[in-house]
């Protein structure tokens, strides 16, 4: 993705500073700015154009996690935030420094992220941050009447909850178990 950002400067739609609904737990959320997927029926299509949102600067957004006591845990969405994968690691890297678990949206599948991954080290490294990755498409025709019941934590029944550290190397995604 090309930019005039700086490096220590990233490009998101917007932060959520509590959010119940982006992952278990009470969690801070990161929206990217910037998605190659344009799902039909998407839920921020705002965030598609890759020179929309506003400019962050990291080392600030990492300050303000670390005065955070209350967070479970972090959420990356988008937009795509692996089209920013050389910025989120940082903030990835930081949230789980605080033990704080790390959750990514991507329009992605897994096998897709792994194929990326062989070229883009930023990538890997970014995701080597992540717990779960919440991957696929948004698919309309597969959208759940009532997600939190039958998909928990996904728009469409194809996009999978999967658990980064049991599917690394794995030629297939472990999908991550919700505790009850």
């Amino acid at each position: 993705m090309a930019d005039d950002i700086k490096s220590n400067e990233i490009r998101l739609a917007g932060i959520s500073p509590q959010s119940l609904v982006n992952g278990p737990g009470l969690r801070k959320v990161y929206f990217s700015q910037g998605c190659k997927h344009h799902c039909f029926n998407c839920f921020n299509p705002e965030t598609w154009s890759f020179t929309g949102g506003s400019i962050f600067d990291i080392n600030l957004l990492i300050n303000e996690l670390e005065k955070e006591i209350y967070l479970d845990g972090v959420t990356f969405s988008g937009g795509d935030p692996m089209e920013q994968a050389s910025k989120m690691k940082l903030l990835a890297k930081a949230a789980k420094g605080m033990k704080l678990s790390t959750w990514a949206w991507t329009g992605y599948t897994w096998s897709e992220l792994v194929d990326k991954m062989k070229t883009d080290k930023d990538l890997e490294e970014f995701v080597s941050y992540l717990d779960v990755v919440v991957d696929g498409k948004f698919i309309e025709e597969l959208r759940s009447n009532d997600a939190e019941v039958d998909h928990p934590f996904r728009g469409s029944a194809n996009q999978k909850l999967v658990d980064v550290k049991k599917s690394w190397n794995k030629h297939e995604p472990v999908l991550f178990e919700l505790e009850k």
